[in-house]
């Protein structure tokens, strides 16, 4: 269990990262593609692709350099590869992992237990070489730009559903029900926020505030730095549809809907998989709040899309009509019972629905019509 101690001037202090850090993202989904192996579900789609850019790609030597740094099960990997300064983007995270002090790194590799996975790596750090350090920024960038650059405009996505809501909970009701809302992950007893955590540990903000950062790739449980000097931060993973996959593969027909509803529109229905504002989907997509809004007005009046008042905004999500739409789930597959939206009706004998007053079922002939 890790114990985080809030004072009074603490609570001013809590931050919402406004987006995905991209340097946690990187080091975390080396979590689910090192070392092989089956992983979590979710992730699968992506994780196939993954692998096999890196492996076409020839950096694979360099994904399992930085999962040898950061190892997933590891009860602790160094906080240098995270450094705070990545909230600035990319290129400023990778410029302060060049300049970690020589001090800190030997401190948190020996911490790491690098000798024995890296000794070489180890070696040169302690005979004075920066040279580590480079390798690691460039293994850091091109990973990132190979398996997490191409899913970024979806983590943003997942990431900014998840900050929407907790926004949303900050200005209703303030910090207190802010922390509140992450349970079970965390509990909050005020003054401290309990953490289900590897090991057991307290760390006490003394005026510092707490950032917290969604992550697309975090999984179970929160994660923070060791380092209790370092500016305090609190990883977190976010809800995924069961459903995620990359933007160009969600929906079995992703062209298909396009042709139908609009490029725009299509687009709107698949932000929508998870809940958002009209300013959310604005952001998401690059456009206009009018234009967002328009087009979730279009796709509520074809019951694909509803929308209720939370506090102050009002939040739009998918019917299960649009849910089916999107997802491509209309149709039972192996002949299993699939949940269909209120509103469609089977055709007895076949696989195929219809809408309510769409006129009768067609008939079947052949042997299928005649039944098992």
């Amino acid at each position: 269990m890790l114990r985080i101690h809030f004072e009074d001037r603490d609570l001013a202090r809590v931050q919402i990262a406004a987006e995905p850090d991209p340097l946690w993202e990187t080091v975390l989904a080396m979590h689910h593609l090192v070392p092989p192996g089956r992983g979590v579900p979710v992730f699968g789609p992506w994780r196939a692709r993954a692998r096999r850019e890196l492996d076409e790609r020839g950096l694979l030597p360099a994904a399992r350099l930085i999962g040898a740094l950061a190892p997933a099960h590891a009860p602790y990997f160094p906080d240098f590869l995270t450094p705070d300064a990545a909230r600035d983007g990319l290129a400023a995270g990778l410029a302060a992992i060049r300049d970690t002090p020589r001090g800190r790194l030997l401190a948190e590799t020996a911490r790491a237990a690098l000798p024995a996975r890296l000794p070489r790596w180890r070696g040169a750090l302690a005979a004075g070489s920066r040279r580590p350090l480079d390798e690691l920024a460039a293994a850091l960038r091109e990973v990132h730009g190979a398996v997490i650059a191409p899913e970024w405009t979806e983590a943003g996505a997942t990431v900014d559903s998840d900050r929407g809501a907790r926004a949303r909970t900050l200005c209703r009701d303030g910090v207190d029900r802010l922390l509140d809302s992450y349970r079970p992950a965390l509990r909050w007893e005020p003054p401290v926020l309990h953490v289900d955590y590897p090991h057991d540990r307290d760390l006490r903000l003394r005026g510092r505030g707490l950032r917290l950062i969604p992550s697309h790739f975090c999984w179970r449980r929160p994660i923070a730095l060791a380092d209790p000097g370092l500016p305090p931060v609190l990883v977190h993973p976010v809800e995924h549809a069961t459903s995620w996959a990359p933007a160009t593969t969600r929906g079995r027909h992703p062209q298909a809907l396009c042709t139908l509803l609009g490029r725009t529109r299509a687009r709107i229905l698949a932000a929508l998989d998870a809940p958002a504002t009209t300013g959310e989907l604005a952001r998401r997509l690059r456009v206009s709040a009018p234009s967002a809004s328009e087009h979730v007005s279009a796709l509520r009046e074809a019951n694909l899309a509803r929308s209720r008042r939370d506090g102050g905004c009002v939040v739009h999500a998918l019917t299960p009509l649009g849910t089916a739409l999107l997802h491509g789930e209309l149709a039972p597959a192996g002949g299993a019972v699939q949940r269909r939206p209120p509103g469609l009706t089977a055709v007895p004998g076949s696989s195929a629905l219809r809408l309510p007053g769409s006129g009768p079922a067609p008939r079947r002939s052949g042997p299928a019509a005649a039944g098992r």
